[in-house]
């Protein structure tokens, strides 16, 4: 039992402690409640897990509410998009509500405020309230306008209320201590004049309820056992507190506010009036742009629900803020991806290749595996001609030992075809490649370390596919006060580029995601029709944003130093041993986090450099993983397996240790 309580998060720990003091857990109801003021973006995702993960969790409903009380930002296009998002995550909520729902009855409570003496009318201009208010340090003073009579008061709300009186010249607030050490406390707003249509209520109103006043009593008013919301709102739990304590009947369940840390991201941007911006302006192309930290964007992008509610549990549960990398994020859509993304061939930079003595009018269909880790998936067959299109940068005149690609007297493999060996070139005035001239081999059995994929010309597709980049540059683009968050936009975020693709997709539907084989995973956008093929790319197979200063994501500590003259940067080699060893002992969050590092030397380690680790002692598990790790990279990236690589697989298939088992058979 004492390690079940371990393992719950401190809102779990919370709701135990409720119902071991005698609340009914059929009185558990928790609610997700967004403004319909924008799209849901990658942090909204944190706070949709936890109220939905703890309804599962206690088999208790959850309410989806619309907080909507600003008509002047909000749109019945955000409540359908919000819903949208919200099912498409794999959530089902038990009540549609909005805060409009209780307009009348938060209405009718005011006035009993006013009644009561605990709401007054308050005539003074924006600025003057500001001032009398006080700061952090100084109590507020009282307005002039504090000890209006009741029958005053009622008789200015109710004007209010009738839309006797222009946008900011009365609000309603409440009367509690403008001396409280919380400025909140200090005589908070309730309502204001907004003369503005409702996308739910028209213009039945033109007064309308703040956030503060609004949200607690919603809940009291649903009968949330919970509340739950993030840290910012930590100083407004006194005054939520306040607003129950003058409506709430004892015999009934009373809402508990608590708070979490809210999900910040790196390169990202969460603000919803910053990404209104973007929008606008023009930078994107819509709430939905591939580009964008959306719900809607990720989707368009490939994401799949899956990989987000991995990323969120992988994140946890925390009570201090803190920004997530977001290669942790791209972590979680390849593992899912990997899995069930089928395998298919594209080429995104095309040259011509020639197969010499390939008979000029033979085709063959060859039959390819569709995805290694899914032994269901089955095989398709591509077409093979004399004539294909490999990738500009798989091919050199002149290559040292270490470049596993095609070249000049050199032999590698074409993926699911023969043995090709480079026997010369074309090229036009400028000295550009036109041609590869290469020869092929039937006996596909002999060893060659190089890898390549390709498409044959003659039944190659265009397609347009967008290569999607991080849209800013900086890890915390709108930290600065003295910069705009928008000098920091990457200008080549996007990158269009016509590529040709195997003729299996051109049965692919929108949506459909898949492995362009030893370039990343892709999707195909909305955007695609019948005649016209559009991808999206999701990820790439690795980071490309490894940092120059490679970061310990263990403790955030510099494990490699800059190169100096006088002190040489450590090898990636030597960097994975040294994660390895700590590997076993870090929890779960942090082995994603250090696997996906160990994946991104792994592109800078050579053969030569691994196969000295394959004798590593079985007692150094994290050792043996971290080889792993680094063989599935070089064998994605063309390096052809051996009896001394299959040796080594095996005997990690037989290891009693379940993580190591499990990473070898990624790779087997």
């Amino acid at each position: 039992m004492s390690e079940e309580k371990k393992s719950l998060n401190f809102l779990e720990q919370i709701i135990e402690k409720d119902l071991a003091s005698g609340m009914p857990q059929n009185k558990l109801r928790f609610r997700f409640p967004p403004e319909p003021n924008g799209y849901l973006h990658i942090g909204h995702t944190k706070a949709i897990g936890i109220s939905f993960g703890l309804g599962e969790k206690y088999n208790a409903p959850v309410n989806l509410r619309f907080d909507d009380t600003n008509p002047a930002k909000e749109e019945q296009e955000y409540v359908d998009a919000i819903k949208e998002d919200v099912a498409w995550l794999g959530y089902k909520w038990d009540k549609e509500l909005f805060s409009s729902d209780y307009f009348q009855q938060l209405y009718d409570w005011a006035v009993q405020f006013i009644k009561e003496g605990k709401a007054y009318v308050d005539s003074q201009t924006s600025e003057a309230m500001a001032e009398q208010k006080g700061t952090p340090t100084q109590p507020g003073v009282d307005g002039p306008y504090r000890n209006r009579s009741v029958a005053e008061n009622l008789e200015l709300f109710e004007r209010m209320k009738a839309g006797e009186f222009e946008e900011g010249t009365h609000i309603l607030r409440a009367k509690i201590d403008m001396q409280h050490p919380n400025m909140l406390m200090r005589d908070p707003i309730m309502y204001r004049i907004l003369k503005k249509h409702h996308h739910r209520t028209g213009d039945d109103w033109c007064i309308y309820p703040m956030y503060d006043w609004t949200h607690g009593e919603s809940d009291y008013i649903e009968q949330i056992s919970h509340s739950l919301c993030s840290l910012e709102f930590k100083p407004h739990r006194e005054l939520y507190d306040w607003f129950l304590d003058q409506v709430v009947d004892k015999t009934l369940v009373r809402p508990k506010q608590r708070e979490f840390a809210r999900l910040n991201l790196s390169y990202t941007i969460m603000s919803k009036r910053k990404l209104l911006k973007l929008v606008e302006d023009g930078i994107v192309r819509g709430w939905d742009d591939p580009r964008m930290p959306t719900i809607s964007g990720l989707r368009r992008r490939g994401y799949t629900p899956n990989s987000l509610r991995k990323f969120v549990e992988t994140v946890g549960v925390a009570k201090r803020d803190n920004i997530i990398d977001v290669s942790l994020l791209e972590f979680c859509i390849r593992e899912d991806l990997n899995k069930t993304a089928p395998r298919v061939m594209a080429v995104l930079d095309p040259t011509k290749l020639v197969i010499t003595n390939y008979p000029e009018d033979k085709e063959e269909w060859l039959e390819a595996e569709n995805n290694q880790e899914d032994d269901s998936a089955g095989f398709r067959k591509v077409p093979f001609s004399r004539e294909l299109y490999i990738e500009k940068d798989d091919f050199k005149e002149e290559a040292n030992s270490k470049y596993f690609r095609l070249s000049l007297g050199k032999e590698v493999r074409l993926k699911n075809a023969y043995i090709i060996k480079g026997e010369g070139v074309k090229k036009d005035a400028e000295g550009n490649i036109t041609e590869i001239h290469c020869t092929y081999s039937e006996d596909t059995s002999k060893k060659v370390k190089g890898t390549l994929h390709w498409v044959s010309i003659k039944h190659a597709i265009k397609a347009e596919v967008r290569e999607y980049d991080r849209l800013f540059m900086d890890e915390a683009p709108d930290s600065y006060q003295d910069k705009d968050f928008m000098e920091f936009l990457n200008p080549e975020s996007l990158k269009m580029v016509e590529a040709y693709v195997e003729p299996s997709l051109l049965e692919a539907k929108v949506g459909d995601r898949f492995q362009f084989q030893r370039l990343g995973y892709f999707n195909v956008d909305n955007d695609s029709t019948s005649s016209k093929l559009v991808f999206n790319k999701t990820v790439g197979l690795r980071d490309t944003w490894a940092k120059q200063e490679a970061t310990n994501t263990v403790e955030n500590k510099p494990i490699q130093q800059q190169t100096t003259n006088s002190q040489p940067q450590r090898k990636a080699i030597d960097v994975i041993q040294q994660l390895g060893k700590k590997y076993t002992n870090l929890p779960e969050e942090k082995q994603l986090k250090v696997k996906a590092e160990i994946q991104q030397l792994a592109k800078d380690v050579s053969y030569d450099e691994l196969q000295p680790l394959f004798n590593t002692a079985a007692k150094k598990v994290g050792t043996r993983i971290a080889v792993v790790l680094t063989l599935g990279v070089l064998i994605k990236n063309g390096l052809q397996r051996n009896n001394e690589i299959d040796d080594f697989i095996t005997n990690a298939l037989e290891d009693s240790n379940t993580n190591l088992v499990e990473e070898a058979k990624a790779i087997n």
